[in-house]
């Protein structure tokens, strides 16, 4: 009876301990919204100019082959592991490369738009605008994700631009780390599902 109380007591306090955390990095995320902001703006941009320019950026075929190479033949957990697994490395690793000045988050931002662009350019010629809203599932959750990421990797560089830069740094550090794994893993993972369970059973 005790050991079930305990266990009641700690099962409760880990509830309560987890939405504070994600409560505090949802006002964390809306504090730095400005960040996220301006990422979000860079990326459809890039995305806008890709998809007008795309016959010079025939260099993304490449790209796109090896992903398609890598996916092709693979299941449905293997795909959810794929799909989470790179866009975990990605997110994690624009984040906190960020350190840099926030010029690897803008990088990403501007690249990953391109591809984005890119794609719809040879999308549409072939099944028409309305292919856009088809692909939207897809990054419903994934791009929110991202964004937040970029977002707060270009904070986190900021933090060399401001007077107490080590303690700013620290502090903006153990936020985002905090904010990506109660708010942006959840948000790759449920992406990661949504996004195998339509290639997988709808194609």
């Amino acid at each position: 009876m005790v050991k079930r109380k305990v266990r009641d007591a700690s099962k409760k306090s880990w509830k309560i301990g987890f939405a504070e955390l994600f409560d505090e990095s949802l006002h964390y995320i809306s504090k730095q919204r400005r960040y996220i902001y301006a990422v979000i703006l860079m990326f459809f941009i890039s995305s806008i100019i890709a998809f007008f320019n795309s016959d010079s950026l025939s260099g993304f075929d490449k790209l796109l082959l090896e992903i398609y190479n890598k996916t092709d033949g693979l299941d449905f957990l293997e795909m959810l592991w794929f799909i989470f697994s790179n866009n975990t490395t990605s997110a994690i690793t624009s984040m906190f490369l960020g350190v840099f000045f926030g010029i690897f988050p803008i990088f990403n931002a501007i690249f990953n738009g391109a591809i984005l662009g890119y794609v719809y350019s040879k999308a549409v010629p072939i099944a028409g605008f309305g292919v856009i809203w088809r692909l939207l599932p897809h990054g419903i959750f994934e791009l929110p994700a991202i964004f937040i990421s970029l977002g707060l990797g270009i904070h986190l560089g900021a933090s060399f631009f401001v007077k107490d830069k080590i303690k700013t740094f620290k502090y903006r550090f153990n936020k985002s780390l905090v904010t990506f794994l109660v708010v942006v893993l959840p948000l790759l993972m449920l992406a990661a599902i949504i996004e195998s369970a339509l290639i997988f059973f709808v194609g």
